[in-house]
């Protein structure tokens, strides 16, 4: 008898479809409800397109628990899991001031210690290269940041030429807060910048005042 109940299936705590107990996705260590695979990942892909995915709850209105990336994981696509975890990391260094890989295969993001001093050389955590955390450029090896300003003025513009007509040729679009170039290969027109900023693709408009692109 008691093996029959364990078999029965239940209902999910949000659509109240039947389930079986292996299919039942329990997403927080705080809560017991029980959700269906597709709720779930409804829910979390909802909070991770609408850039909230930092504070991810249960689903259930009463409940004050919050879901477990790892709890999760097993009912969520990857994509939507790797986001969603890269929007937590991104909420632990909210108010840090943050600086980027300035090479374009690697452009991690690092938080920026300067501890009262100006930090200039120094090591990505990823690829070992140099780079100025200043002027956000590879590290130019026997000058410094007020020599590399005056350094290379003809190669630089020829280089920003060519990065503006392929820019122009791509239709990339830069955010409208650090002016970064942002290709946008698919998905929605929702962008969130690598330095946080959320933007609209098709008008550039910030995300937050954006009241729908006719673009």
């Amino acid at each position: 008898m008691a093996e029959a109940e364990a078999q029965a299936p239940n209902p999910c705590s949000i659509c109240l479809e039947p389930m079986a107990p292996s299919e039942a996705q329990r997403g927080g260590s705080s809560c017991a409800h029980a959700l269906c695979r597709s709720c779930l990942e409804g829910h979390v892909r909802a909070k991770v397109e609408s850039g909230r995915a930092a504070n991810v709850g249960c689903l259930d209105a009463t409940c004050a628990g919050k879901l477990d990336p790892e709890l999760c994981r097993a009912a969520l696509p990857g994509d939507v899991f790797e986001r969603w975890c890269a929007a937590l990391c991104e909420s632990i260094f909210v108010g840090a001031r943050r600086t980027y890989c300035p090479f374009p295969d690697c452009s991690e993001m690092m938080v920026a210690d300067d501890d009262g001093e100006r930090v200039t050389q120094t090591e990505c955590q990823v690829c070992r290269r140099l780079f100025c955390a200043q002027c956000g450029v590879a590290w130019p090896a026997g000058a410094d940041c007020a020599a590399y300003k005056h350094l290379g003025r003809v190669d630089t513009a020829r280089e920003d030429m060519m990065v503006m007509e392929m820019a122009k040729g791509k239709s990339w679009k830069r955010c409208p807060r650090c002016q970064f170039f942002v290709e946008k290969t698919d998905g929605y027109l929702h962008i969130t910048c690598r330095c946080g900023n959320e933007f609209c693709y098709g008008c550039g408009m910030q995300w937050a005042s954006h009241s729908g692109c006719t673009m």
